[in-house]
Parts: C-alpha cells; structure tokens; sequence
C-alpha cells in the first residue's frame, strides 16, 4: 500500500519586492518575494530570524492592504509562509 504523496501546489516564480508588517502596521520590513502560489511564499529578508510568527505580507508599502500570513519555515535569509486571512 502507497502512501499518500501531498502534492505542491505549483509557485510561480516572482523575485518582485514587496514589505512585511509587523504589529498591527508598524515597523514596515523590505523583503523580497522569491515565490508565490495561492497557499504561501517563500521570502527573502534581512534578519529573517527575527520575524515574529504572524505577519502581514503586502506588495504595496500601504499596510491595510496585503494577506495575513502564517511563518511555517525558516533558513538562514529565506522563510515560507502560509496564507491565513486577508
């Protein structure tokens, strides 16, 4: 019996800036899309470490704008996240 493989959705390939915002707006982050697909992204940032576990991830400096995202992984400058709300 074959377990059951979770297929990927398909990225797409971006490398387009965009900003992460943390606390309800404040402290606007620069960081780079390096991928998208309708679940998640994977990021590129300065300090990627740091990064608290909820962020809004927005391609506009205009922080009402963009989607509520979950960190599910992090290494070294890169973390991928999840979609979890507009």
């Amino acid at each position: 019996m074959m377990a059951a493989i979770k297929k990927r959705e398909a990225r797409k390939s971006m490398k387009q800036p965009a900003w992460i915002t943390l606390d309800g707006g404040f402290a606007v982050r620069h960081c780079l899309v390096q991928d998208i697909s309708s679940a998640g992204a994977k990021l590129t940032l300065e300090d990627a470490a740091a990064l608290p576990a909820t962020i809004r991830l927005a391609f506009a400096r205009d922080a009402r704008t963009g989607r509520l995202c979950q960190v599910v992984w992090r290494r070294g400058a890169s973390v991928g996240v999840k979609f979890i709300g507009k």
